[in-house]
């Protein structure tokens, strides 16, 4: 079974996030950049399918700037088997990025697309619906665990009244949450091993898929200050103040 797996370069999440000055957007310059963590989770959980001889090859493909090579650097360190950019400066919608994926899937003939739930930048949480839609393909969000029956995936993933166990008919996308594992590092020989790997770099023209915007970001501005809090006497004063200032009583 042949596996691809989308990873997103993104700030990494130890990093406290800035505004541009002009409200443009945040402030990428000078800082730290790192695999988004629910992408880290995909490629961990494809290279256990591997190591349990279920997968044969994993592929990784990343949309970006020529700096997304680092990231993809780093699935292959991790255990993927060869790797795809798709280079651009813009940063495409999730539709966008799902007709890449379409494009790439139809040349790599994947039996599973595995991919993180949503990038910790947009927080969408799309791109793995739109991409089942597109392909016509089952799909399984959210997952917690992944178990391959026979022809079919038996995915278990995190709903609000607990846990949902589906079967998914192969080929399908699944989606990862952040209870599906733990991701490992990447050892220094595997570092090494991984420039040897392949990685070759396409433009959406390419692939014949259009990246314009249909959305426009009109201002980017920092939460409101959250007020500090007040300590009061008893519950009198509790009731008194939830229902004069507050108002919600």
């Amino acid at each position: 079974m042949k596996i691809l797996v989308p990873i997103k370069r993104v700030v990494d999440y130890n990093v406290k996030i800035r505004v541009k000055s002009d409200q443009s957007g945040v402030e990428l310059a000078n800082v730290k950049m790192s695999m988004n963590p629910f992408c880290e989770i995909a490629i961990e959980e494809a290279v256990r399918l591997k190591e349990k001889g279920i997968a044969t090859e994993i592929v990784a493909v990343s949309i970006g700037p020529m700096q997304a090579q680092e990231t993809l650097r780093t699935a292959l360190a991790m255990g993927a088997d060869k790797a795809i950019l798709v280079q651009t400066d813009a940063a495409p919608e999730p539709l966008a990025i799902a007709k890449i994926l379409q494009k790439l899937v139809a040349q790599e003939t994947p039996q599973l697309v595995i991919l993180g739930k949503q990038s910790i930048d947009g927080d969408n949480n799309q791109t793995g619906q739109m991409l089942s839609a597109l392909l016509g393909w089952g799909q399984a969000t959210f997952a917690s665990k992944v178990e391959k029956d026979g022809e079919e995936l038996k995915v278990t993933r995190e709903i609000d009244g607990g846990l949902e166990t589906l079967s998914v008919k192969l080929p399908a996308i699944v989606t990862t949450d952040l209870r599906l594992n733990e991701p490992r590092y990447a050892s220094l020989p595997n570092i090494m091993k991984a420039k040897q790997k392949p990685l070759t770099t396409v433009t959406p023209a390419d692939l014949g898929v259009d990246i314009t915007a249909r959305i426009t970001v009109l201002k980017v501005s920092e939460p409101p200050v959250r007020k500090s809090g007040i300590k009061v006497k008893d519950v009198a004063e509790l009731v008194d103040k939830l229902k004069n200032e507050a108002k919600v009583i």
